[in-house]
């Protein structure tokens, strides 16, 4: 009788620790996004939008929701860590997919260096004798230290600085309705309608409000780390954003309520602790700096893992080098890819906020197009789920998606492209490398079979 082969002692695939449920993924999400990034963005987007924040997040947020959904839908079918990278992968071969992976790079990349930049400003505004570069860097080494610790310690405080966070929000809430200068119904709804200008402001200061969103496809990489990924990964996609969006629209109702002219604010830039200290006194606003601060730390932290997890599912499936797939033996993180991120993230010292912003915009939005139409494709297309509301899952709102956030990316400064076109040129020179020194295509791999023959699950909702 032939001896029987097995693949017993073949050595065990490199996976993550599945260790997060909805609620950490929640958390995750919120945290990624900054739930009080509302604050940077209200003097500016106010302005633009002639005093109809609200609207503009309203719009923001329904956009951002079809975008979402594409990615809660992929996440079914593709449970891997990777997001995007994965996602187009899967759907249009491995040269779309690691150009992909390569701008999103770059959101991830220079998301991590806008909380370092945005941390040093806060350490010089309490310390103005220090350099506000001293508090970059010291932002940098915990984030760091934070990333090779590994998600077992960061959901834990994500939920803590969450929870925190939406205390501050519901304390400026009640305290800008029982301070509001004038408290109407009117008062409420006029932000959330469309003002005298019409249309075009709302608009224009969407496609700015817009960016407060980036962050949450961040969960989509925790898949390999999540329990049950197929169910709680679309949920914490869609429920992230939901909230976050809901808390920005809350906040922005309530500055109206507080501050009903948006002219007399002295500093637009600085809206936000105006704000506070309008509605609670010098209490509440130093109570949101400091866990606007903290939220900062876990912000840059929850972007630098997600870019760590890229990175090393790239040098798992060898498009990057493979040492980048190495683990921490105790934590079971991804240690070099991590470091490298680190090392990277020094840049910060170089740069200004207004720079690592461009950088993030260009790869945020490409990525988040090309999952809108990875959707159609794998799902509508190559799987045929088109019955009941397949048609309008799987067609309808990923083609919403994509429009809208194309329509985003055409409001980019021209600045954007030219980065982003040089950075997308890199990544061509490193294909091309790493393709000559494999010798052959390079495929996404899933559990031992390429991309195009890639298992997949039988459609259920």
């Amino acid at each position: 009788m032939p001896a029987v082969h097995t693949d017993v002692d073949a050595p065990a695939p490199r996976t993550l620790k599945r260790q997060l449920g909805l609620p950490a993924l929640i958390a995750y999400g919120l945290t990624s996004m900054g739930v009080l990034s509302v604050v940077s963005v209200y003097g500016p987007g106010t302005k633009i939008s002639d005093g109809h924040l609200p609207a503009a997040y309203v719009l923001a947020v329904v956009i951002m929701l079809f975008t979402a959904h594409s990615y809660g839908r992929m996440a079914v079918h593709v449970p891997i860590t990777g997001g995007a990278y994965a996602y187009t992968t899967r759907g249009f071969g491995q040269v779309t997919g690691f150009l992909t992976g390569w701008v999103m790079l770059l959101d991830y990349l220079f998301l991590p260096m806008v909380n370092f930049l945005l941390f040093g400003l806060y350490f010089n505004s309490l310390f103005t004798g220090i350099s506000p570069w001293v508090g970059t860097l010291i932002c940098l080494v915990i984030v760091a230290v934070f990333s090779v610790i590994g998600v077992g310690w960061i959901k834990r405080m994500n939920s803590v600085i969450v929870v925190l966070s939406i205390l501050v929000i519901i304390a400026f809430l009640a305290l800008a309705v029982v301070n509001a200068p004038h408290l109407s119904l009117a008062a409420v709804t006029t932000p959330l309608s469309i003002g005298e200008g019409g249309l075009g402001p709302i608009f224009a200061a969407g496609a700015i409000v817009a960016f407060a969103f980036l962050g949450f496809d961040g969960v989509s990489t925790l898949a390999e780390e999540t329990k049950n990924p197929r169910r709680n990964i679309p949920r914490g996609i869609i429920l992230s954003t939901l909230f976050a969006g809901l808390g920005y629209i809350a906040f922005t109702v309530a500055g109206s309520l507080i501050v009903p002219d948006w002219t007399t604010l002295t500093n637009l830039d600085a809206a936000g602790t105006e704000l506070m200290q309008r509605a609670g006194g010098d209490a509440l606003m130093v109570v949101f700096v400091i866990v606007n601060v903290t939220g900062i730390v876990l912000c840059g932290t929850a972007a630098q893992m997600s870019v760590s997890r890229v990175i090393f599912a790239m040098g798992r499936d060898g498009i990057l080098p493979p040492a980048l797939a190495r683990l921490h033996p105790r934590f079971r993180t991804p240690v070099i890819a991590s470091g490298i991120v680190s090392v990277v993230a020094l840049v910060a010292l170089f740069i200004t906020l207004d720079q690592a912003v461009y950088m993030i915009n260009f790869g945020a939005l490409i990525a988040f197009a090309m999952v809108n139409l990875a959707t159609i494709k794998v799902l509508f297309f190559d799987l045929k789920l088109r019955s009941g509301w397949g048609f309008v899952r799987h067609l309808i709102m990923p083609a919403i998606g994509f429009v809208s956030i194309a329509w985003l990316w055409t409001s980019l400064a021209w600045f954007t492209y030219v980065l982003g076109v040089a950075w997308l040129a890199i990544g061509v020179v490193v294909y091309v490398v790493r393709r000559k020194k494999a010798g052959g295509p390079l495929a996404l791999q899933l559990d031992g079979a390429e991309t195009e023959q890639m298992p997949v699950l039988q459609y259920q909702d």
